[in-house]
Order: structure tokens, then C-alpha cells, then sequence
């Protein structure tokens, strides 16, 4: 999907075909299946977030606490989408606008995270972060597959698309880190994957914030 796409009602596109078969009908969206996929997500991430950062701690993982702060990011996001769902367009754009807000600023979190412990060092077990983000990424794209189903011009909708999108990604860096380190001992591996997720959430998060702002207009 390209960064600067714009979400556009269908019936822009089809302004001559009546609003019941170009699906514009707020009564053809299936919301409750989307709040059933939502709190799945919410759930499964809310366990996930536990798991990963008691694990990076644990492993003095910078790239494990990363994923494990963007799975709470991820179920604030899934939250918030639960308030959207049947809500009007306004709301919808403003919703997805406080989840970017909220991916900004846990990306400037990871990156300030990863800088200091450049600093201070850290000792990183590898086979610890292979198997918890194995975990982690089977837990993703389970909800991307669900999601998937449900993904649609709804911006709200559409912005928990995105978030577990950019987890899925995180899970194979940090499974890539942990093998590095695990191989090599070198812990800068874990560092530039734990500061190269928060850059890559801060991209995402201006995605978001972005189709909001177009949604809003």
C-alpha cells in the first residue's frame, strides 16, 4: 500500500449506482464480526505485550521489549477501534488519529531506549528472543488473517490493519537479531533491530495520522 493513499468512500466511484449496492449502507458493514476479530486482537495483544516485554527484561532483549511495547500500542489501538465501530465518519477519523498519536509517541520511546543502552550496555540472549517473538509473530498473523477478512475503508478498521502489519514485520527482525547475537555474541545486532523497530512504527504511525487527516476532510 502505497504511503500516501487515500481511503475513498466506494460510492465516490460508483456515485450513480444507488447506496444499496455500492455498499455505502452503514447497515452493509458487519460489525459485529469486526468487534468479534477486535476483541480477539485486543486480547491475544494484551497477553503478548506480558509475555514479550517480561522476556526482554528478563533477556535484556532492547528488540523484545520493543515488539512487547508495541503490542500494548496495538491493543490500545484495537480499543479504541472497539468505540469506532457503528460511530460516525468524524469519529472514526479522530479515533484512528489518537492511535497514531500514540504509535509516535512509543516509537520515540523505543528509539530513546535503544540509544541508552548503546550507553549503558546489555547482554542479550538470543535463543530467548527467537522463541518469544516466534510466538509473538504465529499471535500476528493470526489477527492479520483475521483482519484481513474485515479490512475495509473504514479508516479505524483499516488503521488495525496497518499496526499488525508493522508487528509482523518487528517479529522477523527480532527473530533475525536473536540468531545474530546467538551466533556471533555481538549485541549491537539487538540494539539497531530494537531502534530500527521504533523507526519503522514512527513511519507508520505518520501513515495512519495521514489517512486520518484525509478521512477527516
Amino acid at each position: 500500500m502505497a504511503s500516501g493513499h487515500r481511503l475513498a468512500p466506494a460510492c465516490e466511484v460508483r456515485k450513480a449506482i444507488p447506496m444499496a449496492d455500492c455498499g455505502c449502507d452503514p447497515g452493509s458493514v458487519d460489525t459485529k464480526a469486526q468487534q468479534r476479530v477486535l476483541r480477539v486482537a485486543l486480547v491475544l495483544n494484551a497477553i503478548m505485550f506480558i509475555v514479550e516485554v517480561g522476556s526482554g527484561i528478563h533477556a535484556d532483549s532492547t528488540g523484545l521489549v520493543a515488539d512487547g511495547l508495541d503490542m500494548l500500542t496495538d491493543a490500545s489501538v484495537y480499543a479504541v477501534a472497539l468505540l469506532a465501530i457503528g460511530r460516525s465518519d468524524l469519529f472514526k477519523a479522530r479515533a484512528a488519529t489518537l492511535s497514531g498519536g500514540l504509535l509516535f509517541i512509543v516509537g520515540l520511546g523505543v528509539v530513546a531506549e535503544a540509544v541508552r543502552r548503546f550507553f549503558v550496555g546489555a547482554e542479550p540472549a538470543g535463543i530467548w528472543m527467537i522463541a518469544i517473538a516466534l510466538a509473538a509473530l504465529a499471535v500476528n498473523a493470526f489477527v492479520l488473517g483475521l483482519l484481513q477478512k474485515q479490512r475495509s475503508d473504514e479508516v479505524h478498521m483499516r488503521a488495525a490493519w496497518i499496526f499488525t502489519r508493522a508487528d509482523v514485520v518487528a517479529n522477523a527482525a527480532v527473530i533475525l537479531s536473536g540468531l545474530a547475537v546467538m551466533l556471533t555474541g555481538v549485541i549491537y545486532f539487538d540494539l539497531v533491530v530494537g531502534a530500527a523497530i521504533g523507526l519503522f512504527v514512527i513511519k507508520e504511525a505518520a501513515e495512519i495520522l495521514r489517512e486520518a487527516r484525509h478521512a477527516d476532510r
